[in-house]
C-alpha cells in the first residue's frame, strides 16, 4: 500500500499457476511509467492450487522471465498471496508507538487463525494522528513457510527480492493509481485467475477483507471440453475469445454463480462483524478470467450491481515498445499484480 523512496527501476513479479508475468517500472521521472513487460507461460501442472508441483520448471520459467527483461540492477519485488494470508483491519486501543508492537501482537492472537510462532506478522496504524480512543490498524499475517518456501523458489531461480509483498496490497496499489474514484465508498475487486479467484473487498480506499474463490479459468476450460467435447486448444480460443458463443452460457451461469455467492459471503460477513460498512457499490474485475466473453455482463445482471473490467495501464504511462508485440487489450488484465508490486519503489 506505501511507496518507499524513490529508485529507478523496480521490477515487479507475479508468479501464477499458468503464467510467470514481470513488469518493470521507471520512477525517475515526475510519474512512474511502464517500461517492459514479459509473459512466459507455464505447464498447466507446474503449479496446481497454489502448490509448486514441479519445483525445477517454475524456477526455470522465472530465470527465462528475468533473463528476458535484460536489467542490470533489479529492485525486485514478489509477492504472497492464498489461504494463508490474513489481512484484517482491527480497532486497538489508542497507545504510543513503543507499545502499539506488543498490543497488535496481542489482539493478532484473536483474529488470525493460526499458530502466532508459525506467522510473519506486520501492520500498519491507519489513522496515527487521529484523536479518538481508538485507532485502526491494518494488520497482515502470513504463514513463515509460505515466505521461506516463496524465499527458496526465487533463490533457485537467482533471485532476490528486495520487497515480500502481499497480493492483495500490490492489486491495491495499481487499483488506486488507476482507479481513484473508486477509492471512496465500498468497491470489490475480483482478480480472476487461472485457478482462483482474488476477492479484495475496500472501504474508503483500505483493503478491509481477502478472500480465495476456488474459480478460474481452468474450471470454464475444463467444463467446455466435458460438456461440449472441446479440444484443450477450442476451449481456451472460447475463453480467450472475443465473441460470446451459446457454448460459453451454461459455463458462465455456473462458474458466475460460484463467484457471486462468494462475494454475497464476503458481505455477510462484514454486515455480521461490524455495522459501519456500507454494501458494494460496484465491482471491478481483472485477470485472464475478466476477459471471458459475457462474464462480466452476467455478474452485473445477477448482482445488480455495476461489474466492469479493470485496466492497470488506463492511467500508467506506458513508453513506446514496453509490450513489444503483445495485444495491449489482451494483456492489461493480466497486469494488475505485477504492476501493482512495480509501483513499490525501493528504498
Amino acid at each position: 500500500m506505501q511507496l518507499f523512496g524513490r529508485k529507478k527501476t523496480t521490477i515487479g513479479l507475479d508468479i501464477g499457476s499458468g503464467l510467470v508475468k514481470a513488469a518493470v517500472i521507471d520512477h525517475a521521472g515526475a510519474t512512474p511509467e511502464l517500461t517492459k513487460v514479459v509473459i512466459t507461460p507455464l505447464n498447466e501442472n507446474a503449479i496446481v492450487e497454489g502448490e509448486v508441483m514441479d519445483h525445477a520448471m517454475v524456477a526455470d520459467a522465472i530465470r527465462q522471465t528475468m533473463e528476458a527483461i535484460g536489467v542490470k540492477k533489479q529492485d525486485i519485488v514478489a509477492a504472497v498471496g492464498g489461504r494463508d494470508v490474513i489481512v484484517k483491519k482491527i480497532q486497538v486501543e489508542r497507545v504510543k508507538d513503543a507499545q502499539a508492537q506488543e498490543l497488535i501482537r496481542w489482539e493478532a492472537e484473536q483474529h488470525v487463525p493460526f499458530d502466532m510462532d508459525s506467522v510473519e506478522l506486520d501492520h500498519q496504524i491507519l489513522d496515527p494522528d487521529g484523536d479518538s480512543l481508538e485507532m485502526n490498524v491494518l494488520l497482515v499475517a502470513a504463514k513463515r513457510e509460505l515466505v521461506e518456501n516463496k524465499r527458496t523458489l526465487l533463490t533457485d531461480a537467482g533471485v532476490t527480492p528486495t520487497i515480500m509483498d502481499v497480493d492483495a496490497f500490490a492489486l491495491h496499489n495499481a487499483f488506486a493509481m488507476n482507479y481513484p474514484d473508486a477509492m471512496q465508498g465500498v468497491v470489490a475487486l475480483l482478480n480472476i485467475g487461472n485457478e482462483v479467484t482474488s476477492l479484495n473487498i475496500l472501504d474508503d480506499g483500505v483493503p478491509i477483507l481477502t478472500r480465495d474463490l476456488t474459480v478460474g479459468t481452468r474450471r470454464l476450460r475444463e467444463d467446455l471440453q466435458r460438456d461440449h467435447g472441446l479440444s484443450a486448444e477450442d476451449a481456451e480460443q472460447l475463453v480467450r475469445g472475443f465473441d460470446r458463443t451459446p457454448s460459453l452460457n451454461n459455463v458462465i451461469a455456473t462458474r458466475g454463480e460460484e463467484l457471486a455467492i462468494g462475494l454475497e459471503r464476503a458481505m455477510s460477513f462484514l454486515a455480521s462483524s461490524s455495522r459501519h460498512y456500507g454494501s458494494v457499490r460496484a465491482v471491478f474485475a481483472c485477470g485472464g478470467g475478466a476477459r471471458t466473453p459475457g462474464l462480466l455482463p452476467w455478474l452485473g445482471e445477477r448482482l445488480r450491481m455495476p461489474v466492469q473490467p479493470a485496466n492497470p495501464l488506463a492511467r500508467l504511462t506506458v513508453r513506446e515498445g514496453a509490450l513489444e508485440f503483445m495485444a495491449t487489450d489482451e494483456v492489461a488484465p493480466l497486469l494488475m499484480l505485477p504492476v501493482g508490486l512495480a509501483l513499490r519503489s525501493v528504498a
